[in-house]
């Protein structure tokens, strides 16, 4: 069996609930040949300190993701349209 034959097996395996996630996770495999994206991904971390508003930010963000308070990623894909 070849290796896109299996995959294609694996994919009609999956649960329902994990197919948008396994297709975003292939796009970015694909992806991986965009030099921009790329260049992006294997860029430095900036050197310059977290700003206190960033960090109250990141706080925010986290204790709203541990209450639940979040989108799930097809309902932020419909209001993205993407």
């Amino acid at each position: 069996m070849t290796t896109k034959a299996k995959l294609h097996r694996l994919v009609d395996e999956l649960p329902d609930a994990e197919i948008g996630t396994a297709g975003r996770f292939l796009e970015y495999l694909r992806s991986l040949n965009d030099p921009v994206l790329r260049a992006l991904l294997e860029a430095p971390e900036s050197e310059l300190p977290e700003t206190a508003e960033e960090a109250v930010a990141v706080s925010e963000g986290r204790e709203a993701y541990g209450r639940g308070d979040f989108l799930p990623d097809e309902e932020l894909d419909d209001e993205l349209g993407s």
